[in-house]
């Protein structure tokens, strides 16, 4: 039997001068130290995080003043601090370059085609930087963004970050109450959001949502113009305003930057939502740039001038990590719409046309691909794409199969996992190494990366949970609203004591790599998109016909599809319009990606002797996995109900 190949691996000249071997020279000058290869460096980044973190920085050429300091109680998690005397900006970081070249290319669908030069971009956030500070904005103020992926949002975030205020955004297909399940604990001064959208083709209206989440917020509303008419909806809100009004009195002049603490909140992300409404997961800009800049320019090796594009809306933390491409002065190219409309040729006609150096995509996508019989391998030129990033699930052997044969056949494949708890990842690519069918490369530099088991041992060649068991720049700064820090310890820190715990089901590879098997709680990932449980039942539950839901994901064609099902109310039967009910109710106050695949009917749901519905549980017995805990149910019984169930087989 012939031993398994690596799909790709770099050539001599990626191994002496990508950015990463230069990178490791560097720093094998700069601290004299040897190294013998890139393991080796990478366990001197994680035994010597202050310095290596302060190479970083110096090797970037991070904008601000360091200080003298690199860590602080680098041994506690919870208490550690990077950089303590640091002073920076987030957005000086992003907008160091000038001239006409592009800054951002924006394509919405085949409606709306555009680019923006770097004095552009500088020049509108000059305007918007005026307008906030005019709107009485300033340090620590939240502004919220139900935006489409557009340059517009791009510049509204670069202005917020350059006075110091904290930024936060979802796309505009949330329902209702999804933005303010989101927006409504942070308490925004701003509220911005788009006159609608474009998706397969179809204008998407927004007008009475755009109302109503202004309306609840309390707070002025400013309207982007994109796919509706921005003065008609702006004019209905009482303080609205359009960006042309918002920004009229102002003429762009030279930026000014509010530099604050490395620990200064930038970004408020949000959690899934799967045990009630989402948490608001507050990121530093200090940590998310020094992260973002060791991902992009060396994980990435991406360079100055370079196309840089992720497909990702504005609810997904792909969407910070793909901003944070023009600290290296990448041109960033964005996509807003359907990836399938017209067809499924025009992320990749749209790499061809603006020769894309990094395509970023979800797991999901590149199936979607493979099963839609589209090869562009064959139909476009994809010469200058030497690395594709998959996200936002596990990226099946096949799909890594596929893009060698079906996408390009020399092209990095990268694999990466993190996520919005750390607003980068954990695990990505590594030109420096082979890439291997079915796993990800590595952990990333300065990041202590492990599997342990139950009892806290790190193990090899089996499944465990994957932690993280050193301190690193870009976990959160806190939770919202959670002053004692109970939530944020709950959320990480309870399952091993001093240990980052991530909630992932993961295993090492003989080669060193990292294979994710999925959410080890009860997260939903339906095509890579995280979604929670709450959000669904938030919904379904206020209908007069449902008594009580459960929801999990169910493994399915190297996918998770969403599986709900209901107890429904005396006297009431499942029929197909019921169903149909059912999933215009969730996409309509949810957003489309909560709507279950399948619906089904119980007589019972299982819960615990507390009341709380035992999701886990459920999804063990749907794949037919042992429930371990079952005294700890009232009514364990009911279990049996979701065993082996026709309608989960097709």
């Amino acid at each position: 039997m012939q031993a398994e190949q690596p799909l790709w691996v770099p050539s001599p000249e990626i191994r002496a001068h990508s950015p990463m071997a230069e990178f490791i020279a560097w720093c094998s000058e700069r601290f004299g130290r040897t190294f013998a290869d890139y393991d080796a460096f990478h366990a001197w980044s994680v035994a010597e995080r202050g310095d290596f973190w302060t190479a970083v920085w110096e090797h970037c050429n991070v904008v601000g003043e360091r200080g003298a300091t690199a860590l602080v109680n680098g041994d506690r998690m919870l208490d550690a601090r990077f950089f303590p005397e640091a002073k920076l900006n987030f957005a000086e970081n992003l907008l160091r370059e000038t001239g006409d070249g592009d800054a951002l290319v924006f394509r919405g669908e085949d409606k709306v085609d555009y680019r923006l030069s770097w004095n552009d971009l500088r020049a509108l956030v000059s305007r918007l930087q005026q307008a906030l500070k005019a709107q009485g904005i300033g340090p620590g103020d939240r502004v919220a963004a139900m935006m489409p992926n557009m340059p517009e949002t791009i510049a509204l975030m670069l202005a917020t970050a350059s006075i110091g205020a904290i930024w936060t955004s979802c796309s505009p297909d949330f329902g209702e109450q999804g933005v303010l399940d989101r927006f409504g604990q942070i308490a925004p001064k701003l509220f911005i959001a788009c006159d609608g959208y474009w998706y397969n083709g179809k204008r998407q209206d927004v007008d009475a949502k755009v109302r109503a989440v202004s309306a609840s917020l309390a707070v002025p509303a400013l309207i982007i113009p994109y796919a509706g008419d921005s003065a008609a909806l702006a004019a209905s809100i009482a303080g609205g305003k359009t960006l042309g009004d918002f920004t009229a009195p102002f003429e762009a002049k030279t930026l000014t930057f509010e530099r604050l603490p490395f620990s200064h909140p930038l970004y408020v992300l949000f959690s899934s939502g799967t045990t009630g409404v989402p948490k608001c997961i507050v990121h530093s800009a200090g940590g998310t740039l020094l992260q973002h800049l060791k991902e992009h320019r060396f994980h990435c090796g991406l360079r100055r001038g370079e196309n840089l594009f992720y497909f990702t809306t504005c609810g997904w933390m792909m969407w910070n990590w793909l901003v944070s491409g023009l600290a290296v002065g990448a041109t960033l190219c964005l996509f807003d719409g359907s990836p399938f409309y017209p067809d499924g040729n025009v992320l990749f006609d749209y790499a061809a046309a603006e020769k894309f150096a990094v395509f970023g995509t979800s797991a999901k996508y590149i199936d979607a691909v493979r099963k839609g019989g589209f090869v562009p391998a064959k139909t476009h030129d994809l010469s200058t794409l030497r690395l594709l990033t998959s996200t936002g699930s596990p990226l099946s052997p096949e799909g890594f199969s596929f893009v060698y044969e079906g996408i390009k056949s020399d092209v990095q494949l990268a694999s990466i996992s993190g996520g919005t708890d750390i607003v980068s990842c954990f695990v990505l690519g590594n030109p420096l190494k082979p890439v291997w069918r079915g796993e990800i490369q590595g952990p990333g530099l300065g990041l202590a990366v492990d599997v342990w088991n139950d009892a806290g041992q790190s193990v090899r060649g089996e499944k465990g949970e994957l932690v993280c068991t050193k301190a690193f720049p870009s976990m959160p700064v806190m939770f919202w609203n959670d002053p004692e820090g109970a939530k944020y310890r709950a959320a990480y820190f309870e399952r091993f004591d001093n240990i980052w715990c991530h909630g992932d089901f993961a295993e090492w590879t003989e080669h060193g790599g990292i294979i994710i098997h999925g959410r080890s709680d009860a997260t939903l990932n339906p095509g890579g998109v995280r979604i929670g449980t709450a959000e669904i039942y938030n919904q379904v539950e206020q209908m007069e016909e449902v008594a009580e839901a459960l929801c999990i994901g169910q493994d399915w064609e190297d996918d998770v599809r969403v599986v709900l099902f209901v107890r429904l109310a005396s006297g009431i039967a499942l029929t197909d319009d019921l169903t149909k009910a059912i999933k215009n109710r969730i996409r309509i106050g949810a957003s489309p990606r909560h709507v279950p695949a399948k619906v089904i009917a119980v007589t019972d749901i299982p819960r615990t002797k507390s009341g709380k519905i035992v999701e886990l549980a459920v999804r063990d017995v749907v794949h037919g996995r042992p429930v371990k805990n079952k005294e700890a149910l009232a009514n364990p019984e009911a279990l049996d109900l979701f065993a082996g169930l026709e309608a989960l087989k097709n």
